[in-house]
């Protein structure tokens, strides 16, 4: 059977099956080094298109004998000739993924219950291949979104299905150095530009809200040069965006009131906490209410006595708790001072999230790990209070009362908040377990996916998979996948930086892309495509940004 005239032939199907995958032998004038694992194909069946993957590739011989003697290193007529007849030849294995009946070219990708019959002609799909199962954004721009193309098909969009994608929690694995920031920053971008929803980016690096140079002098451009008033970007360290002179929309500050003792658990690690640390913080709860943590920061050692009595506490874990929670009033934005009368900045990021406008908190200087636990972990469990109020008081009277916008939730370093030690019960596990029915999703980034539980990556809906190096981290990252050993090898495939594996609830069939580069280019296309994107802040070097990104 010959290939489609528009596809590049790769050769035929000789063997297979529905639960392992076919087997492919490649045309004799095929070179094998042309093929790599990966590469998005069609089996054409009889009645039916297969599209299918890559997964691993094999040389062999059709007599033992020639293996066992090789040609010389003298003998290259006799190489050429071997290779160039049937005593040699190659073959990949394909996952086949998808299947379109081809009497209806418009009608939807199904799930491949079947397999193609042999000596099927297979080759390399097609820019109408890849449409018709990935869709396009020029035919509806509210619903997909360009997010790369597929590997060796340079200039052929591949889609993500907004709709999809937000309606889930989802994921960004790879080592350092992979993209992950810039790809996480495409995806916003996207899901922010159809509407789709609204973000609260925990930003530990600064690199998300406002543009930047790097090191060659290229910009960089953050959410808010592309956005302008539509993101807000606030911060726990203003000197430092001065400094910077990076304009900024609010300081965030903390007050001990704010803080509950569950919000100090995944702090155990970091803070080398012992096991009675939560006891003695939920007996000061409950004795201090919400001044409990001002009370123990602010303790005599006379005072911290009398307190362990009143409590029932062991004063020794209390001193020691004491002693390593109170590192955090060295910061200028955590405040131990009573909050009533204040302004209370946390509630006006929720706020600014309810009139459709995305927050990133740049957490400027103060970057070390028990603060990004601690202010994510406080702004966490607000937002799942203030999710489900919502959600709630819309399903009680859902004629007056709208439901809250679709919300994502970007948290770096993810594994320190989901971890199996904590997952159960931390607001983020929660919101990553539970939290779809009340609009909100988790955006994980992280290069550690083996520290994150299993039950919470088996709730990730998109995963876009970059190079990882422990076989842990590969395992991890596809776990709840169907077909995951095929799929190991491709990420093992992977080139270090811009290609990924994506898989997952928001694309039909798992790919290998090379993806969209968030560039200059790209941020002005963007904006062009916002209405009302008018710049927010003044800072000088912003402007200067600004100035040459538009």
């Amino acid at each position: 059977m010959q290939a489609s005239d528009s596809r590049r032939r790769l050769g035929v199907l000789t063997r297979g099956s529905l639960a392992k995958g076919v087997e492919v032998k490649l045309d004799a004038g095929r070179p094998i080094e042309s093929v790599r694992a990966g590469t998005f194909c069609v089996i054409e069946g009889e009645r039916m298109d297969f599209f299918a993957l890559i997964t691993d590739l094999e040389i062999d011989a059709a007599n033992e004998a020639i293996l066992l003697h090789p040609p010389g290193p003298g003998d290259e007529l006799l190489r050429r000739v071997l290779q160039s007849g049937s005593a040699t030849y190659a073959t990949a294995q394909l996952r086949p993924q998808l299947v379109i009946p081809r009497e209806d070219l418009n009608a939807e990708p199904l799930t491949v219950k079947t397999i193609p019959g042999h000596f099927s002609a297979v080759g390399e799909a097609t820019d109408e291949d890849v449409a018709r199962v990935f869709k396009s954004e020029a035919t509806d721009p509210e619903r997909y979104f360009e997010v790369g193309m597929p590997v060796g098909m340079d200039g052929v969009p591949v889609c993500l299905d907004l709709q999809r994608f937000v309606e889930r929690s989802n994921a960004v694995f790879g080592k350092t150095g992979t993209g992950k920031i810039f790809l996480t920053r495409l995806l916003l971008a996207g899901a922010m530009r159809a509407q789709k929803g609204v973000a609260l980016v925990f930003d530990m690096h600064g690199e998300y809200g406002r543009g930047r140079r790097d090191e060659e002098g290229r910009i960089a451009p953050g959410l808010a040069d592309v956005f302008g008033a539509g993101v807000q970007v606030v911060t726990l360290d203003p000197a430092s965006m001065r400094q910077r002179k990076q304009s900024f929309d609010a300081s965030i500050e903390l007050y001990a009131d704010q803080i509950e003792p569950a919000d100090i658990l995944p702090l155990q690690k970091t803070l080398d906490l012992n096991r009675t640390a939560s006891e003695s913080a939920e007996l000061l709860h409950r004795e201090y209410k919400s001044r409990w943590l001002a009370t123990l920061l602010n303790a005599t050692g006379t005072e911290l006595t009398e307190i362990a009595e009143r409590i029932g506490a062991n004063e020794n874990s209390l001193g020691a708790l004491r002693r390593k929670l109170s590192r955090f009033t060295k910061y200028g934005f955590f405040h131990t001072d009573p909050m009533q009368g204040k302004e209370d900045r946390i509630t006006q990021v929720f706020e600014a999230l309810d009139r459709g406008r995305s927050v990133v908190l740049d957490f400027g200087r103060y970057r070390s790990r028990e603060v990004y636990l601690l202010v994510a972990n406080v702004l966490a469990r607000r937002l799942r209070s203030i999710y489900e109020r919502k959600v709630n008081e819309h399903e009680a009277d859902p004629e007056n009362v709208e439901p809250p916008r679709q919300l994502l939730v970007v948290v770096e370093e993810a594994h320190h908040f989901l971890s199996p030690e904590v997952a159960s019960e931390t607001p983020f596990g929660k919101i990553a377990r539970e939290m779809r029915k009340f609009y909100v999703s988790l955006l994980v980034v992280d290069q550690r996916p083996s520290g994150i539980d299993e039950e919470v990556l088996s709730q990730i809906g998109t995963k876009f998979v970059a190079q990882l190096s422990d076989e842990k981290d590969i395992a991890a990252s596809l776990v709840g996948t169907p077909g995951a050993s095929g799929l190991r090898q491709i990420l093992a495939s992977l080139d270090s930086k811009q290609q990924v594996l994506l898989l997952g609830h928001a694309v039909p069939m798992p790919i290998t892309l090379t993806t969209r580069t968030w560039d200059q280019d790209l941020a002005r296309t963007l904006r062009e495509s916002v209405p009302g994107a008018e710049v927010s802040g003044s800072a000088e070097t912003q402007q200067q940004v600004l100035a040459e990104l538009f």
